[in-house]
């Protein structure tokens, strides 16, 4: 097994594409392949993805743990209270598998705009400078572990995002309206 701080972002983007993988995968056998994924060209809104499906829109925020990780909060960019539907989902997996689950969800219903980050800590920067002073970071803020709504599988995490109706849409039989 490498060295997962050695080869961060490729375990970051590894894990990005295990969760749209299982996001699609839930899409084309439950939703009729109606999910669209797009990624931002540049990142400085703070969302890694976006994805529409149901007609809701979504700018999501990844983060990434193992598995018995001691990570207790993750930063989060302010911007991304400004999109349609933002959210910030927290993903834990398996250190030798990969395998994905449970996930940390923070947003709120689908079509309404994050919830407020007045009143977080204000995120410093990693690095101190020549004289060891940390200078913070404006735009970042410390969302504790705590503010998260914990789901163990991604059906549950396509709900939180899109809401229920893409599984009544779905059961309904041609004739039938969704409940």
């Amino acid at each position: 097994m490498l060295n997962h701080s050695e080869h961060s972002s490729f375990r970051e983007k590894l894990v990005e594409h295990l969760f749209i993988g299982e996001l699609l995968k839930l899409s084309w056998k439950e939703f009729g392949c109606t999910l669209e994924v797009a990624s931002p060209e540049v990142d400085n809104a703070g969302y890694d993805l976006i994805a529409e499906d149901n007609g809701v829109v979504r700018h999501i925020q990844l983060k990434a743990s193992y598995v018995g990780g001691k990570t207790a909060s993750q930063k989060v960019h302010t911007r991304l209270s400004e999109k349609p539907s933002g959210c910030v989902i927290w993903i834990y997996f398996n250190e030798d598998t990969l395998e994905l689950g449970p996930f940390l969800f923070f947003g709120s219903l689908p079509g309404e705009k994050l919830p407020s980050l007045d009143g977080l800590k204000v995120a410093k920067h990693t690095k101190g400078d020549q004289g060891g002073f940390k200078a913070e970071r404006p735009n970042i803020r410390v969302l504790p572990k705590g503010w998260f709504k914990n789901f163990s599988s991604i059906d549950e995490v396509y709900e939180a995002l899109f809401g229920a109706t893409c599984y009544k849409a779905a059961t309904t039989k041609p004739g039938e309206k969704a409940q």
